[in-house]
């Protein structure tokens, strides 16, 4: 896996990004964040040969981690990133100290209905004919790119920029990774795996977010009784993007780290 790495600080902070299989965009999150933590930008495994699995980006981070040497970070993650950091919680329930779950995925099939039904709400005609010449099936990654530009303005309040800027895009393991998370959900392992986990978990959402955060935060109090929830006004997907909510954001995000570390040093 490449990791990039900012900042020096003993407390150290993992970056998990979304997609899947969209690597690099949280770059200037990562660069807000480095002057007060060390930070690390892992990029998730591409695909080729066997499919990918949530298990295997669960044993990738792990990796991670581990390399830490007994030095318990914090992981933040961002959108399918949340929902990774979450299954690595699960799965090494003593190895983080705090997660931090932004604009989080979905865990059940009416909030994935809702998210559906806000884009369309929100998409104009030419967006809207963009999607449908696809038909669903964005099999090259050029076209992932293309879909993730597009769909930074469905999902965005007022946002500083116009493109993601990911490093690379896997159109092949976003839907495999993709397809076994939903696999699991349906098998009733997720959320339900999440009781395990025993570190603070704190959800930062935009209150314009497509993903809806009082449903996806109901589905998982039952699991996770430590969940704190901060919802930001005007703001959506990408909270560090946001013209309007940026600074609150980080100012959140950076205090509530802080004590994180502090509680547990």
């Amino acid at each position: 896996m490449h990791v990039r790495e900012y900042g020096s600080s003993e407390r150290t902070v993992v970056l998990i990004h979304g997609g899947p299989g969209a690597a690099g965009y949280l770059a200037p999150l990562a660069q807000g964040l480095a002057d007060a933590f060390h930070v690390l930008e892992p990029f998730q495994r591409r695909s080729g040969g066997a499919p990918l699995t949530v298990a295997q980006h669960v044993a990738d981070l792990h990796e991670v981690v581990s390399s830490l040497r007994g030095a318990r970070p914090a992981l933040v993650g961002h959108s399918w990133g949340a929902m990774l950091a979450l299954a690595h919680g699960a799965a090494h329930p003593t190895d983080s100290r705090a997660l931090v779950l932004i604009g989080c995925g979905t865990f059940d099939r009416a909030a994935r209905r809702r998210v559906n039904e806000v884009r369309e709400q929100r998409m104009s005609p030419p967006q809207r004919r963009w999607l449908a010449d696809w038909n669903g099936a964005i099999d090259r990654d050029e076209e992932l790119r293309a879909a993730g530009d597009v769909m930074l303005a469905v999902d965005s309040y007022d946002p500083v920029v116009t493109e993601l800027d990911a490093v690379w895009c896997d159109a092949r393991g976003a839907h495999e990774s993709w397809d076994d998370m939903v696999r699991l959900q349906d098998a009733g392992a997720y959320p339900r795996a999440f009781a395990a986990i025993a570190a603070p978990v704190l959800m930062l959402h935009g209150a314009a977010d497509p993903h809806p955060g009082p449903l996806i935060r109901a589905g998982l109090a039952p699991h996770l009784p430590q969940l704190e929830y901060r919802e930001l006004g005007r703001c959506g997907h990408y909270p560090w993007l946001e013209r309007l909510a940026r600074d609150e954001f980080f100012a959140t995000l950076r205090e509530w780290l802080l004590r994180q570390f502090a509680v547990a040093s």
